[in-house]
């Protein structure tokens, strides 16, 4: 079904949107955006005391995932659509000055924000690279972290990312992830509109077969939750919300 989307047309509509989530964060979306959902799920407010406040302004992931992971201290963690930047500058922070943070994102004006937040705060530990998150520009086992918030579901070809997250962890690395997931496969008519793909509904799969695809690429899931005080805002998605089960949950997989 996810070859029946026209790829070029969806990257098109993404880029569109998340120009516009950098650039006009307090504008109307399909989904909630800002500090105050962060912290409703699960983000220390501590943590955003330490970042810049426009990067959680224009924060539009889907769950918190930090605490499924152990000890970051000196990690290199690679963040695949890292957006504006928050939790690539939440990263930095547990990581330390011994750790690095690389954000990969394939819209400009959300890498620009970042950089230009980085640069303003003097953030030395991270570096924002454009690229695709199933095509990345890095070599195997670069990476003691993977990381990603809302993005893996707007990918037409998830198993791809999967692998690409397998080839760059080293042995025993680790995923940790949040992302939207459905209870049943979602229909034609909305798997093949791309507006609604670009607002995290579309592309998203049923959660047995998005854990089956990563475990497929040699990750083993080990940690799971549904975050229940995610939510969508229009009518369409919170139609197709209650339809199909659609819901966010967070994940952490081990490199087996």
């Amino acid at each position: 079904m996810a070859a029946q989307v026209d790829r070029a047309e969806l990257e098109g509509k993404v880029q569109a949107m998340y120009k516009e989530v950098a650039e006009h964060p307090h504008g109307e979306f399909h989904f909630e955006m800002g500090r105050a959902m962060a912290e409703r799920l699960g983000y220390r407010p501590a943590d955003l005391d330490k970042v810049p406040a426009e990067s959680i302004d224009s924060f539009a992931g889907v769950g918190y995932y930090f605490h499924l992971l152990d000890d970051l201290e000196g990690a290199r963690v690679l963040d695949l659509g890292s957006g504006s930047g928050m939790d690539s500058f939440v990263a930095s922070l547990l990581t330390g000055p011994s750790g690095t943070v690389i954000g990969l994102d394939m819209t400009d004006s959300q890498r620009a924000k970042a950089e230009g937040l980085r640069q303003r705060d003097g953030v030395r530990n991270v570096t924002y690279v454009k690229g695709y998150i199933d095509a990345t520009p890095f070599e195997d086992g670069s990476f003691d972290v993977v990381i990603s918030n809302g993005v893996i579901n707007l990918a037409v070809d998830k198993p791809q990312v999967f692998r690409e997250i397998a080839r760059l962890l080293r042995p025993g690395g680790k995923l940790a992830l949040s992302d939207i997931v459905t209870d049943v496969q979602l229909p034609e008519n909305i798997t093949c509109n791309t507006t609604l793909w670009a607002a995290c509904i579309g592309g998203a799969w049923q959660a047995a077969r998005y854990k089956d695809a990563i475990e497929t690429a040699g990750l083993r899931v080990v940690a799971e939750q549904v975050n229940d005080e995610y939510r969508f805002l229009s009518d369409n998605a919170q139609g197709a919300t209650k339809k199909f089960g659609v819901k966010s949950i967070s994940l952490r997989a081990d490199k087996v």
